[in-house]
């Protein structure tokens, strides 16, 4: 016992002397938790990142592979979404005969509905982190926009004229959305 303890204090030393440390944020949690979703620059390369989350599933390796799926879903969604949008707004005033009494309601309706179907070749799960303070599981999902582009001929989901416009547009995309992320 005394020897586990002694290599995981090991350990944990020296991931803080190897500059290990600038990976986490001051509540201990992966940068990535905080930052979440979006298009960001790695290593002089364009990668699209999603996040994935699950609380309350006990079972760990479907909490896993749940968040993993979920990661996915969200990198998906940055590449075609189809969302509709309905609300209703309903106002009413009505004033008594001495104009000194009002009665006045109002009701708002919003229903959003969001669609994405999408395959992306090579999408890569590349890591997980648990939350210890309340167990949820945090996936983290990459796509290299280089390795995208290769393999966006092989997406047989895709209608030409939308593969044709990612193609053309990938890159001009990654830098509009990391612009609005700066902002």
């Amino acid at each position: 016992m005394r020897h586990v303890a002694l290599c995981l204090g090991l350990g944990l030393l020296m991931m803080a002397c190897s500059g290990e440390g600038e990976y986490y944020g001051e509540s201990g949690e992966p940068k990535w938790v905080v930052r979440g979703s979006g298009a960001f620059e790695e290593d002089g390369k364009k990668i699209f990142f999603g996040v994935g989350m699950v609380n309350g599933i006990g079972n760990k390796a479907l909490a896993r592979s749940t968040a993993e799926n979920r990661a996915r879903a969200d990198l998906g969604k940055i590449f075609r979404t189809y969302s509709a949008s309905l609300m209703r707004d309903y106002m009413a005033s009505t004033t008594a005969g001495d104009m000194t009494a009002s009665a006045e309601e109002q009701h708002v309706d919003q229903a959003i509905k969001t669609f994405s179907k999408i395959t992306l070749s090579g999408v890569m799960v590349v890591d997980h982190w648990q939350d210890p303070s309340d167990g949820t599981v945090y996936a983290l999902a990459r796509l290299d926009l280089a390795e995208f582009g290769g393999a966006l001929e092989k997406m047989k989901e895709l209608d030409a004229k939308t593969r044709d416009f990612v193609r053309a547009n990938a890159d001009k995309a990654f830098d509009r959305l990391s612009a609005e992320e700066q902002k």
